[in-house]
């Protein structure tokens, strides 16, 4: 199979419980032929200085369904996530670029089209759910705790693969000071596991050209085991 993660209606939620989860939204946007850059960008205002403020500790729902191919997993959300409601929302965030470069979207989405991922079998969660202004202002224990709350949700809802995107956070939350960047040995409640960069534009290690790069790479490996 060649071209992006094949599109496909999202399944419908699982029943009993998911932590922090929503369903699939709609159907997808544009297919093969549509431009590269984020159609919505633009069409909202940015949040005032106020809202940002008022976001902190907030929580953001996940995008979610059963048997999705692969389950980004980020650190937790910043203030403009929290604020706009959408994952790696931020201006800078290199998410929704790596997401394209790498082939797993055939446009690069906006954030505000993140319910268009499950048609992609694509999913987004947290490691911790509570929003701050930086990453670094998270405790090791809310990382192990999350880390927790994370195999129960992949036990949940069964994707093929789990993305955590940060190596930091997951050697915290994992109790794997070791890990580096890219396959891990131990699967996470029966998925396959891969580690990430972190795509935030503070992260001055990786150029938009490398951070493509490695999710093109597990790009390759969820392809290969289709």
């Amino acid at each position: 199979m060649t071209g992006p993660t094949r599109r496909r209606a999202g399944p419908g939620p699982a029943s009993g419980p998911g932590p922090g989860s929503r369903p699939a939204g709609g159907e997808p946007g544009a297919g093969s032929g549509a431009p590269a850059r984020p159609p919505a960008a633009g069409r909202h205002p940015r949040p005032t200085r106020e809202e940002l403020a008022a976001a902190a500790d907030r929580t953001l729902p996940d995008v979610i369904a059963p048997g999705l191919d692969v389950l980004f997993v980020g650190i937790n959300p910043g203030l403009w996530s929290a604020a706009t409601g959408w994952h790696f929302a931020r201006p800078g965030n290199r998410f929704w670029p790596a997401l394209h470069r790498g082939g797993f979207t055939p446009r690069q989405l906006h954030p505000s089209e993140q319910d268009e991922l499950p048609g992609y079998g694509l999913g987004v969660t947290n490691m911790v759910a509570r929003a701050s202004a930086r990453a670094d202002e998270l405790s090791a224990a809310e990382l192990v705790d999350g880390a927790t709350v994370l195999t129960a949700k992949v036990s949940h809802y069964r994707p093929r693969w789990v993305a955590v995107v940060g190596v930091t956070a997951y050697r915290i939350g994992f109790a794997r000071p070791k890990a580096t960047f890219g396959p891990q040995p131990q699967p996470l409640a029966g998925a396959r596991l891969w580690v990430l960069p972190n795509p935030s534009g503070l992260n001055a290690h990786f150029t938009p050209d490398t951070l493509g790069a490695a999710f093109a790479e597990l790009r390759a490996a969820v392809r290969a085991t289709e």
